[in-house]
């Protein structure tokens, strides 16, 4: 069976991925941008989106864009910014209506592929810059956005931890770039910057829906007409010596935050990535597995105990919530857990179990159309050609020696605790 039936063509120096698929009554339009995630720029790139959707040559207001969308039957506009393996990543994202589903035959698709196109290719401008109130409002939010996850300790010692684990390397600087370097950017800078992003950004455009391929393509030759000589994409990993390291940081915080960090030194382009995602699911991916039943269940030592993976970066994380009293109790565990799994000590039951949950969480995300992009975009940047079917088949076949092999590869490396001031860790 064919779960995802996608088509690839290059045009005017963007790669074009036509989904077609009968099961949405909308069309999904997608650009995403990548580059290298690098210091001196993360912060140009963070704010660059935010102020590409507040108006295009056409529609110079954020009213005027708004009411536009209104008008092609409630079409939303989206963006937003993500961070995978050493990349840095824009999204632009559009859902509007099917024109074939309407008794108005309004060419729908032509013409959010055409303001889609606008606000990546014309926007509004002041000369040769942003126009100025629009920078230093987007400015403002932006600083507000950086400021959340210092305020929100879960994601702050997930923050910290990978800067410690991950020091000197690009992984280490955050998606919204750095406080500090906020000010110093104007309306002229960000401009000369999105002049560069557009000409040297891998750029993908995906169009996903109950739609013609040839039809699209001939919008995009209309509409997507630039010159673009992307530069590579970062390479998968890291090869980094791994040298195990504790940081304990005091802060006025109630509950304690324990993050671990292990490098996996496996990533989504290689063929033992089945079963590190089958591994993950076991140790601390759901909640069957034995960070939640021994951490939090049976030790009654967390809030929450769990693990994820960074697929292209080649790491696992684990995130618990702690009293200061149960560190060294909780690290202790924690690395019994991982023991366990590095001697196989897992049962056929939770193999199979993990297995079917992953499945369904899989078959959930292509489900929506932007899921099915994230899962199809994961190709692009570990630049593979995996398809769907193989990556459940993958998932299926992955036995509990595979699942030993690819745990025996892990490799602790940092140890971060974020503990309330005047407690003993």
């Amino acid at each position: 069976m064919t779960y995802i039936n996608e088509q690839l063509t290059e045009v005017n120096g963007l790669t074009l991925h036509t989904v077609t698929t009968s099961k949405f009554k909308t069309n999904t339009i997608v650009i995403k941008m990548l580059a290298p995630l690098n210091a001196q720029e993360v912060t140009y790139r963070a704010l660059l989106p935010y102020v590409l959707q507040r108006g295009t040559k056409t529609y110079p207001t954020s009213t005027s864009l708004r009411q536009h969308l209104d008008e092609l039957y409630g079409a939303t506009l989206n963006v937003d910014l993500a961070k995978k393996g050493d990349n840095h990543i824009i999204s632009l994202r559009m859902e509007i209506a099917n024109e074939k589903f309407l008794s108005d035959q309004s060419p729908l698709l032509e013409k959010g592929m055409k303001l889609l196109s606008e606000i990546l290719l014309e926007p509004v401008l002041d000369g040769e810059a942003f126009k100025e109130d629009i920078v230093v409002q987007e400015k403002r939010t932006l600083k507000q956005r950086i400021q959340s996850v210092y305020d929100d300790k879960m994601r702050y010692s997930n923050l910290r931890l990978v800067q410690e684990m991950c020091k000197g390397e690009s992984y280490a600087l955050h998606v919204n770039g750095e406080l500090e370097d906020v000010e110093n950017i104007s309306a002229a800078s960000l401009y000369d910057y999105y002049q560069k992003a557009v000409s040297t950004d891998k750029i993908d455009l995906y169009v996903v829906g109950d739609l013609n391929q040839e039809q699209v393509e001939g919008y995009v030759k209309q509409f997507f007409t630039f010159e673009n000589n992307h530069q590579p994409i970062a390479e998968e990993g890291s090869k980094k010596a791994v040298e195990e390291r504790e940081v304990i940081e005091e802060q006025d915080v109630k509950q304690g935050k324990l993050n671990i960090g292990y490098r996996t030194n496996s990533t989504f382009r290689d063929d033992d990535y089945y079963a590190l995602q089958v591994f993950n699911g076991i140790y601390g991916g759901f909640s069957h597995s034995k960070l939640f039943i021994n951490v939090r269940e049976k030790a009654s030592l967390a809030y929450y105990a769990a693990s994820r993976i960074e697929s292209h970066k080649g790491l696992l994380m684990i995130m618990s919530g702690i009293e200061v009293q149960n560190y060294e109790q909780a690290v202790s565990i924690i690395r019994e857990q991982m023991a366990a799994m590095k001697n196989g000590d897992f049962n056929d039951q939770d193999l199979e179990q993990t297995k079917a949950v992953i499945r369904n969480q899989l078959l959930e995300t292509i489900d929506t159309a932007y899921g099915l992009v994230e899962i199809v975009y994961h190709n692009v940047i570990a630049q593979i050609n995996r398809p769907f079917e193989d990556y459940l088949q993958g998932i299926e076949t992955v036995s509990k020696d595979d699942i030993v092999k690819v745990a025996q590869k892990l490799e602790l490396d940092t140890i971060y605790f974020l503990k309330g001031k005047g407690g003993n860790a």
